[in-house]
């Protein structure tokens, strides 16, 4: 088995790094081409904006269970053949006139990148331990908050130059340039292979997911991320069709958005000592105001600068929010770290889809106030799900101290 030579572990920590905001870019790339695609390929929005949502959740299904083959057979050979298949699917959509193959190739998709990205974050566990692994895990969630900030500020470039196309032949070249790369200098990152077995896993899945504080936490995750994925999906037709501004302003505003995102997340890096509950109270307090003043002030003239302070601040927090919860879900299982990243992850894009594609079919969001609307939903669902989450981990720390 070919192992990750020491003077290669740099490289391929920045390879892991390059890697773990692929998700993001698989769905935040072609956002300012929403309305170009549904035009194209002569169907509705909602068709175009299922895509995305139809991506989410196979690869959300698929990071549910591909933690135990990464623990089982490895990192490495899987995550190549992952990354040619992504390449594939990519150039198939860009070279494609129907919605129905683009959703079968957005599956795969899903798969490939539940794949990729699980095996990277688990790479960090296998080659770290202590104090460096909690800076580099704390890291993810910053610099997965880099896939909002470029890839929609270059999508909104390609869109306005190329096409939509262009996104996904961007993604395909992206992918081989790395693919090439980790053939070259990559190997098994896994030291202890553990035996496939289906009950024992079986086990340990469900030994997860009744542990009651983690459970709440990607709840918590997933609604975070939910208002994200809400304006994502909305924003294009919103600033488009209504504002009547160019793809370019789509992801100059998403490059914001990310901006924030990203600030929240370090904010959160740089509070990391702070208690934790009084961080998210008043992180989720803030954000249900903000929504309630976005709302508030579209009862007068709205436009694209009343719209965008308000989503950047609620985004911000949500950042702060998400790369807390995600430091501790990612942490909660450390003897399982491909299980435990895969569930994290998975179970975090399966809450976001249903809630986001549940709000936008529910509240049709075409303005800034219907938008507010939907922030107040989630940081009210938020803040209900984290009075539940702080309950679970004091009886969980109360159970711990009696068997100490």
């Amino acid at each position: 088995m070919r192992t990750i030579k020491e003077n290669h572990r740099g490289l391929t920590t920045v390879l892991a790094f390059a890697l773990i905001p692929l998700s993001g870019f698989a769905t935040d790339i072609y956002l300012p081409s929403l309305p170009a695609m549904a035009t194209w390929l002569h169907v509705p929005g909602t068709a175009v904006q299922l895509s995305l949502v139809i991506f989410m959740v196979s690869s959300g299904i698929s990071q549910l269970f591909v933690g135990s083959l990464l623990d089982s057979f490895g990192r490495f050979r899987l995550n190549i053949a992952a990354l040619a298949v992504f390449a594939l699917a990519s150039f198939i959509i860009a070279l494609s006139r129907d919605i129905y193959l683009i959703y079968l190739m957005r599956v795969v998709h899903g798969i490939t990148v539940a794949i990729i990205v699980v095996s990277k974050r688990a790479y960090f566990v296998d080659m770290y331990s202590g104090d460096k692994l909690k800076h580099y895990t704390s890291l993810f969630s910053i610099i997965w908050a880099s896939a909002p900030i470029i890839a929609p500020f270059l999508g909104g470039f390609l869109q306005a130059s190329f096409g939509w196309q262009s996104n996904f032949y961007f993604l395909g070249f992206f992918t081989l340039a790395i693919l090439f790369t980790e053939f070259l200098y990559g190997g098994e990152s896994l030291k202890s292979f553990q035996r496939f077995n289906g009950k024992t896993i079986f086990r340990v899945y469900t030994s997860m997911m009744k542990t009651a504080d983690y459970t709440l936490g990607l709840f918590i995750l997933g609604l975070s991320y939910s208002m994200l994925m809400v304006y994502g999906m909305a924003s294009p037709f919103i600033i488009e069709k209504v504002f009547r501004y160019s793809p370019v302003i789509t992801g100059n505003c998403a490059l914001l958005s990310g901006v924030a995102l990203m600030a929240g997340g370090t904010i959160s890096k740089l509070l990391i000592k702070k208690s934790l509950n009084t961080k998210i109270v008043s992180a989720v307090s803030l954000q249900f105001l903000f929504a309630l003043a976005m709302i508030f002030t579209s009862q007068f003239k709205t436009g694209l600068y009343t719209m965008m302070p308000f989503v950047l601040v609620v985004h911000l927090l949500s950042g702060f929010v998400f790369n807390n919860l995600f430091s501790y879900c990612l942490g909660r299982f450390s003897k399982n770290a491909g299980i435990a990243s895969g569930i994290t992850g998975g179970s975090m894009y399966i809450i976001t889809s249903f809630f986001s594609s549940g709000i936008i079919k529910t509240l049709e969001i075409k303005s800034q106030g219907t938008l507010g609307v939907a922030y107040v939903i989630l940081a009210l669902f938020v803040g209900i799900v984290f009075f539940l989450f702080t309950r679970a981990q004091n009886t969980y720390r109360s159970n711990a101290a009696a068997f100490a």
